[in-house]
């Protein structure tokens, strides 16, 4: 195993409501891609998650459920650690923001910031509902966005145009809880003075260049989350209150009637959730957060400035940890042409996927991999869906294997054939085996997932032409020894995609290694099939999606219209 350290992180999800979708195409799965990667390239990696608990949206929810914060959380929590689970993102840990080592770890990283005179502390005025005599927290103002004119935009972030607010830049804020115009009212709050951090953080971000040493290409990172930065750090950095007036939280440990924002608490719970971890593995969480560990962040694009510019902030100013990498931000999928929305039920939730689609989880990896919006907003359709399925999965990657499993067993009782003499088309599909490991694996590095996922496809694709072209059913009836090194030659491509196809397509992969009797656990050694090897019968790997089921979820979609 190579000495160095990843962290990788996916944004904590609010369990506040079950998982879309649109959450899993814009952090979870190419999280989960890239760390599966890691792992197979036996880098020491680990890949943390888990519910964030606190923050107004979860008491809005409790509000309108009628029940506690606590009992909302525990519900979303262990559904939505569970869709993750059955869908395939492989998190070593999954915790939660409402555990006493992610409180007592939050509190002793304010403190430490406390102590260090990070903060300021400041009287100001803050949105105040009378009817309900309590302070509004941003989620619980809501108003016209100054930037996009959106009417329903939130007080710390506009939904629609992805802009981080402040109550006071709304237009005609009224408060969510009774509809009304809220007041001023004096109240004291912590303060973050960001703009103390604009130098070296124009540096970081721009150059790469951390207190002389270089950290990070800006090369490597993607356009959107460099422009959103510079925008802000151009636009001047403000102080920001890192506390709330709210009962439901992390508190504040000089003042009980006070918790810790969410954006200072929730990424913390990234820490709290190694530690707990690292207990549970007999491992130090500190190798991971400090010294050479490389900490990758993979978000959406509406949560780049707390990643990018407000957590690095706060890991440097509590000193020794090492600071993002690289922020991989995904802007947002859209769902058939129109924007993903919880509150219209405009979504495709995962737990009704994976009742629907029973066993077909690879099928939407897949094409939330191949549409993933990487550089811009793309839009999901169940058409797409389906001819990715039956045009690509099935009639590509699965009939390749199909072929080759099937004409192994029926000619040579399922043993691999031995190669004899190579001809140039041979020669050439072997070089192209030999570098896609490496085409690969650097697409991967560099983030860009939609062609690492295309690359393996196109292997898939490669072994279907060459058994196209040479027709080892015909071949055999005339020449033996060519069909040998054809059908040699092809079982080492279904071989390689039984590795390769593994951050992508793991439940597959795994069937595949099954197939063919392989373990395939080091992308560097990809297993060889030698003569004599014994494989299994063939199974299909994919099956064809029929237009009654794609109709059956238009439909069930268009109710919610």
């Amino acid at each position: 195993m190579n000495n160095k350290k990843y962290t990788i992180t996916a944004a904590l999800p609010y369990a506040n409501g079950p998982l879309h979708i649109g959450h899993i195409s814009g952090a979870y799965l190419p999280a989960d891609i890239y760390a599966r990667y890691r792992k197979l390239n036996q880098d020491d990696v680990v890949f943390v998650c888990g519910s964030d608990e606190h923050g107004a949206a979860i008491t809005l929810r409790a509000k309108k459920d009628g029940v506690t914060p606590q009992e909302v959380v525990d519900r979303y929590h262990e559904q939505n650690k569970t869709s993750f689970s059955e869908f395939g993102i492989d998190f070593d840990i999954y915790h939660r923001t409402s555990d006493d080592l992610h409180h007592k770890t939050a509190q002793d990283f304010f403190q430490n910031l406390e102590d260090k005179n990070c903060f300021v502390q400041k009287t100001s005025e803050q949105y105040f509902d009378e009817d309900y005599q309590q302070f509004l927290a941003d989620r619980y103002i809501k108003g016209q966005c100054p930037k996009c004119a959106y009417e329903h935009a939130y007080g710390d972030q506009c939904e629609k145009c992805g802009s981080a607010l402040s109550p006071s830049d709304l237009v005609d804020p009224i408060s969510t809880l009774s509809g009304k115009k809220p007041i001023y009212k004096q109240t004291k709050h912590w303060y973050l003075p960001m703009q103390k951090h604009e130098s070296w953080l124009k540096d970081w971000i721009e150059k790469g260049i951390l207190d002389g040493i270089s950290k990070h290409d800006p090369k490597k990172w993607r356009s959107q989350v460099l422009g959103q930065c510079k925008s802000w750090i151009d636009s001047g950095l403000r102080e920001r209150a890192m506390t709330r007036d709210l009962d439901w939280g992390v508190k504040v440990p000089s003042d009980e009637n006070k918790v810790l924002y969410v954006w200072l608490d929730a990424p913390i719970g990234y820490i709290s959730a190694t530690k707990q971890w690292a207990l549970d593995n007999n491992k130090k969480w500190q190798d991971y957060w400090k010294n050479d560990a490389e900490l990758i962040h993979f978000i959406g694009k509406d949560n780049i400035v707390f990643h990018a510019i407000i957590f690095p902030i706060l890991l440097k100013a509590h000193e020794g940890f090492v600071l993002p990498k690289n922020v991989p931000a995904n802007e947002f999928l859209n769902l058939e042409g129109q924007k993903l929305s919880t509150s219209r039920n405009w979504a495709i939730w995962l737990h009704e996927y994976l009742e629907d689609f029973p066993g077909q989880q690879d099928v939407m990896r897949y094409v939330l991999c191949a549409t993933a919006p990487e550089s811009k907003d793309t839009d999901f359709t169940w058409k797409d869906f389906q001819t990715r399925n039956n045009s690509e999965l099935v009639a590509i990657f699965g009939n390749f294997i199909n072929r080759v499993v099937v004409l192994t067993n029926k000619y040579w009782n399922g043993e691999v054939p031995e190669i004899n003499e190579k001809s140039q088309n041979d020669v050439e599909i072997l070089a192209s085996l030999e570098d896609a490991p490496k085409k690969i694996a650097e697409l991967i590095e560099s983030f860009k997932l939609r062609e690492a996922q295309n690359e393996l496809i196109n292997l898939a694709r490669s072994g279907n032409k060459y058994l196209a072209d040479e027709e080892p059913w015909k071949l055999i009836k005339t020449d033996l020894k060519r069909t040998e090194t054809i059908m040699n030659i092809a079982l080492q491509i279904a071989s390689a995609l039984s590795v390769l196809a593994i951050p992508f397509l793991p439940f597959t992969a795994q069937k595949l290694s099954k197939m063919l009797n392989v373990e395939s656990a080091d992308w560097n050694k990809i297993p060889s099939l030698c003569k004599g090897h014994k494989i299994e019968k063939a199974s299909l790997l994919f099956s064809k999606i029929e237009d009654d089921q794609i109709e059956l979820q238009i439909q069930k979609l268009n109710q919610n219209k």
